[in-house]
């Protein structure tokens, strides 16, 4: 009896290291399967500045454990004006027509000596650069001297930023992350123009001009660092350098 079980010793160990040898490769094709590169993410900053119709998707692909590249697309659109009266000669009609575009891009070094864990978890430096543009179409009623009426108006904002950030990325469950970008200074590179659809004489272009400078100071944010007093006032155009700043929030899925 003892001879005979002694005999199935051999395959009972066989049985038990073909079975221990599925699982490693199970493991390791689990490992292999867990290793997502890529990730999907939404811009909730955005929104919040610009309104609803700034809807921004970005894309993180992760190159080495410290190294990645993130790509952003997406529509934009100005905050809203509002309507009625800006002041006793000038009023805001609710009319109005608007389109935007956004894309940038980053470089990103995830930082070994201060991360536990390979990209794209934990804090990373790098180089980045984003353009937005936005299309604006209002109507205005003027009350000027020697003239009454309406002005449309036809505006358009392009930016150009190239900076540096900072930020840090949570993942939890290997799957979901909050991507924060926490700091992103770089130079800004603007271009304003306002073009009018109107009668209104040349002599009172200027004034209008002033007005509509001081009221987009108001309602969108952060121009009043780059609309300096009387920037529109010769022709409705203006173009300018100036200290920028990324910040925004994304949270997204990997695969």
């Amino acid at each position: 009896m003892y001879n005979s079980r002694i005999k199935y010793i051999p395959i009972f160990l066989t049985c038990v290291l073909a079975v221990i040898a599925i699982s490693a490769v199970a493991q390791e094709k689990a490992e292999k399967s867990d290793a997502r590169k890529n990730t999907i993410k939404l811009n909730l900053t955005n929104p919040m500045i610009f309104g609803g119709k700034a809807i921004v998707i970005g894309y993180e692909r992760v190159l080495s454990p410290n190294r990645s590249f993130s790509v952003d697309i997406g529509t934009m659109a100005l905050p809203s004006f509002g309507s009625g009266s800006v002041n006793d000669s000038l009023k805001l009609l609710p009319n109005v027509s608007q389109k935007g575009f956004h894309i940038s891009a980053d470089y990103r070094f995830y930082l070994s000596k201060e991360n536990k864990y390979p990209a794209p978890r934990g804090v990373y430096i790098g180089p980045y650069y984003s353009y937005n543009q936005f299309n604006r179409s209002n109507s205005w009623n003027l009350k000027a001297t020697n003239y009454t009426g309406n002005v449309n108006t036809d505006l358009g904002f392009r930016v150009h930023t190239i900076g540096v950030e900072m930020g840090y990325q949570f993942v939890f469950n290997k799957k979901w992350v909050v991507d924060m970008v926490l700091a992103g200074p770089g130079m800004g590179f603007y271009k304003v123009n306002a073009a009018l659809a109107t009668t209104l004489p040349e002599n009172q272009k200027g004034p209008f001009f002033d007005q509509l400078n001081n009221y987009l100071q108001e309602k969108i944010p952060g121009f009043n660092r780059v609309l300096g007093e009387g920037s529109l006032r010769s022709n409705g155009n203006y173009k300018t350098t100036a200290l920028g700043f990324r910040y925004m929030i994304n949270v997204g899925f990997r695969f």
